[in-house]
């Protein structure tokens, strides 16, 4: 049998989900415009070139919200006869993107930097307001990366959790800016390459952890553990045995199946009830379920045979 949340509710869930991110995400959009925007004008001004490199990577935060932003209103798109199971994915896919963005500016700060040591020469002309505009920036990208993983961490929600990383990233950048200027008011014109080199590589690794993310929902990893699901089950009396049990989905909406020994003997309302208690538990216990299929059998040799199998 298939059980599940009642239309009305999972819909206003979803709608209230999505405008929190869109929110969330509107606001870091407009915290990356200005941030890049400050840091790469005065880059200009000041002829250096690593702060007009940190300005562009700040665009590439402010380019990542606006995917985000996009990829959300795909995701929240109900349900429909092609889309069964909604629209979820799209969401993991958004944050992909987001992962191809990391790879692009860690590919732009690692190059400009490797150029700028076989040249041998350094053009970063630093003034104390350079440390003033980047310790602000730097401020206002800590802010916004606490900010918008704790939001993510709330909603359970990919996309966000994908643009906090990748927010994260131009705070590495901007305090590998900010040694890189202070080593070179002290004498040391290439240390601001060295530096990038290693925010280059640190960028590369929150690609990846956003990558290895995504991939978990693109393969359908357990996102609940079945020992767990299967201690809750068996807790209820009348049921004997729960086994194949599988979960699946975005950590935000997870969707999952079992089948639950009952007595032969048990009438089919019984059984009905049964299960529609042991469903209105999980979604109790776990707020990210949707939905919930629970194949009823009886409790026979045959049936206990695939338990031990699975």
């Amino acid at each position: 049998m298939t059980s599940s949340l009642t239309e009305h509710t999972a819909v206003e869930g979803t709608r209230t989900r999505t405008r929190y991110i869109k929110r969330v995400l509107a606001g870091i959009f407009l915290l990356n415009v200005a941030v890049s925007l400050a840091k790469f004008f005065y880059g200009l001004v000041t002829n250096s070139a690593s702060m007009q490199a940190d300005g562009i990577h700040s665009l590439f935060d402010a380019a990542g919200s606006a995917v985000g932003f996009v990829g959300t209103v795909l995701a929240s798109r109900p349900a429909d006869s092609n889309h069964p199971y909604g629209h979820a994915k799209f969401e993991t896919f958004a944050s992909v993107v987001l992962g191809i963005l990391l790879l692009a500016a860690a590919y732009k700060v690692g190059y400009d930097a490797v150029l700028a040591l076989f040249a041998q020469h350094s053009e970063v002309q630093v003034t104390p307001l350079s440390f003033v505009i980047m310790l602000v920036t730097l401020c206002v990208n800590v802010g916004a990366t606490v900010y918008e993983r704790r939001a993510g961490r709330r909603v359970a929600s990919e996309i966000l959790a994908a643009d906090a990383a990748h927010t994260l990233s131009d705070v590495f950048v901007t305090v590998g800016v900010i040694i890189g200027l202070a080593l070179v008011w002290l004498g040391f014109p290439l240390a601001d390459s060295v530096t990038a080199l290693v925010v280059s590589a640190i960028i590369l690794y929150t690609a990846f952890t956003v990558f290895r993310q995504a991939f978990g929902t693109f393969s359908d990893t357990a996102r609940i553990p079945a020992a767990a699901i299967a201690q809750l089950v068996c807790e209820h009396a009348g049921v004997d045995q729960c086994h194949c049990i599988r979960t699946r989905g975005v950590p935000s909406e997870v969707y999952a199946d079992f089948h639950m020994l009952v007595n032969p003997q048990m009438s089919v309302r019984d059984a009905h009830d049964l299960a529609k208690k042991v469903e209105c538990d999980l979604l109790s216990a776990y707020p990210m379920l949707v939905d919930v299929t629970i194949h009823i059998e009886p409790n026979t040799e045959e049936e206990r045979r695939v338990f031990d199998k699975s």
